[in-house]
This record gives C-alpha cells, sequence and structure tokens, in this order.
C-alpha cells in the first residue's frame, strides 16, 4: 500500500512536469526589410495571444529608404 501511494504521487509529480513543460503553439513571423548597416531601423511590433493560439509579428525597415 505504500508503495502504491508513492508510485501514485510520483505519477502526480511527474504529470505536473509534463503540463508545465509543454507550451502552446505560437507562430512567429519576422519581415526584415532595413538595410544591415542602419544602427537603429524603425520596428513595428504585435502580438496576440487567444489562450490556444498566438502570433508575433516584427517588421523592421530603415527610414531613409522610403523617401527616396
Amino acid at each position: 500500500m505504500k508503495q502504491q501511494k508513492r508510485l501514485t504521487l510520483f505519477a502526480l509529480a511527474a504529470a505536473l512536469v509534463t503540463v508545465a513543460a509543454i507550451h502552446h503553439p505560437s507562430a512567429n513571423i519576422r519581415i526584415f526589410t532595413h538595410d544591415r548597416a542602419d544602427p537603429a531601423p524603425h520596428r513595428m511590433l504585435a502580438a496576440v495571444d487567444l489562450g490556444i493560439a498566438a502570433v508575433s509579428i516584427l517588421i523592421t525597415w530603415t527610414g531613409s529608404e522610403i523617401g527616396t
């Protein structure tokens, strides 16, 4: 009986660790259109997390390229 109780506690702890280690699905989209030499490109970051799915979008661009 004592061994069964230990085994049950071990299984419960393993299940909790497994649940804690699982991450929900997410998409990470990056669009880089800035010049590599630009030390401070303009950035826009947007993230939406719906609980069961998440999307993160990062867009960078060089400001001097837009006017020409």
